[in-house]
């Protein structure tokens, strides 16, 4: 089961930064996300949302690869593969970014903006859905962070060593 975090901080960058190094941890297997959303709010009010996964794109590429080799097995009935092999991968391309369009993978939308609309004009906050992880090994990660959880599923004493960890104090 995965644990949902969102958790905010006071500069509009700093969500950035403290994706980026969830990354680099994932990369070395402490952490694994199943999605992640950065959530900005300008001075002017208005809010920004940079999802971590491209669901149109990733739709697009991988029907198109299939449209284009079922395209070209279609092509090779009427003899004419490289025709069917392009028409296929277009149609597929199109499908494929429809559908990921249309898909709602990870954190609910609706969820994010309701929350993101709480969020004070120059802050940010990081919507996080944490499949499993290293606790210990994430959070000394983080000792340095100034954040604050804004929301999250997990079990109380969870919650306030993660508390304990991004507000710089030392857990016990």
């Amino acid at each position: 089961m995965s644990e949902f975090i969102v958790i905010g901080f006071d500069t509009v960058t700093e969500a950035d930064e403290t994706l980026s190094r969830l990354r680099r941890l994932q990369r070395e297997y402490l952490i694994d996300l199943e999605d992640a959303v950065i959530a900005t709010r300008s001075a002017e009010g208005a809010v920004d949302l940079k999802q971590s996964v491209n669901l149109v794109g990733m739709g697009a590429a991988s029907s198109g690869v299939s449209g284009a080799m079922f395209g070209t097995l279609i092509g090779l009935l009427f003899l004419n593969p490289l025709a069917g092999m392009a028409i296929g991968g277009a149609i597929g391309a199109g499908t494929g970014a429809l559908a990921g369009s249309l898909a709602d993978y990870g954190i609910n939308d609706d969820l994010i903006r309701e929350i993101a609309e709480t969020l004070t004009p120059g802050t940010s906050a990081l919507f996080l859905l944490v499949r499993k992880a290293q606790p210990e090994k994430v959070m000394a990660e983080f000792q340095d962070t100034k954040g604050r959880i804004i929301r999250s599923s997990l079990s109380p004493e969870d919650e306030e060593k993660l508390r304990s960890a991004i507000s710089g104090l030392t857990t016990a």
